[in-house]
């Protein structure tokens, strides 16, 4: 059965009116937004500028999922989280900060670690999901969950003062194509370790959010086979044309990744014995 038109409140007019005078959304691209369903990954650095823009935007539910605590070393950079939130868990405070932008965004809380027990459940009630993961053994996980259940995924990442992002469309490429494989544990450091400009992640996660409302309202040109390099330092950008890698073991001819793996062990993050007592 269609789903029926969603009809605009005369509050939701006044507080759309500047997407609804744009010839390429209109009052029928809002409404889109409003029925559509996001779910990011990561309530921190990307998560926060991506969130904040999708429910200012009209998005009518965000998911999120983080299981971590409000640090005062988060506030240099996580927009989504205050001073008087330090000690609370992410989530409850992203909730209320989304709530406080927009009261009519249904927010939902998945309060968990992302494994593979738990990934393809989660991201099948979303239409597409927005990385703002910052480990190796998330990316390659929420890349093949996305692949294999045909979800659009938004990936970003910033280390220091790069940054990068892309758009992986099912049969168009992804993240494995692009990395076959992760690098050696402790051979890239992460932004604990080495830092990151704090505005930097409200430029990437910015730009995550713009791909994603153009990729609701079916408008613009995705960036879709092509990895946009940025250089704060420079405040230069650079494309790099990605292609799908025919002898890819998730997205290529003869696939050999079907179903999801241990990606802890795939990353060299925790040997077998190990990751089998984890799981229990």
């Amino acid at each position: 059965m269609a789903q029926q038109p969603l009809a605009l409140t005369p509050s939701q007019v006044q507080r759309y009116s500047r997407h609804i005078i744009m010839g390429d959304v209109g009052s029928k691209g809002q409404r889109a937004l409003l029925q559509s369903k996001v779910l990011i990954l990561g309530a921190g650095g990307l998560g926060s500028p991506s969130a904040v823009y999708l429910a200012l935007a009209g998005v009518g539910t965000i998911g999120l999922v983080d299981f971590d605590v409000v640090d005062l070393s988060n506030l240099q950079r996580q927009i989504l989280h205050h001073t008087a939130d330090v000690g609370r868990p992410k989530l409850q405070s992203a909730f209320d900060n989304i709530k406080a932008y927009n009261p009519d965004t249904n927010v939902v809380l998945h309060e968990v670690r992302l494994e593979s027990h738990n990934a393809m459940e989660i991201i099948s009630q979303y239409d597409m999901v927005v990385n703002g993961a910052d480990n190796f053994a998330t990316r390659y996980l929420v890349n093949d969950a996305c692949y294999l259940l045909n979800k659009p995924l938004i990936d970003g990442s910033i280390l220091i003062f790069d940054g990068q992002t892309t758009v992986f469309i099912p049969g168009q490429g992804c993240y494995r194509c692009l990395f076959p494989s992760p690098p050696p544990p402790g051979m890239v450091p992460n932004c604990a370790e080495a830092g990151v400009l704090g505005a930097l992640t409200g430029l990437v996660g910015s730009i995550q959010a713009t791909e994603t409302l153009k990729h609701i309202l079916g408008i613009g040109e995705s960036l879709t086979s092509r990895l946009l390099l940025i250089d704060a330092l420079s405040m230069s950008f650079r494309e790099v044309k990605l292609k799908r890698n025919p002898n890819c073991p998730l997205c290529g001819e003869n696939p050999t990744v079907t179903e999801l793996i241990d990606y802890e062990i795939f990353c060299g993050i925790a040997a077998p014995e190990e990751a089998a007592v984890a799981s229990d």
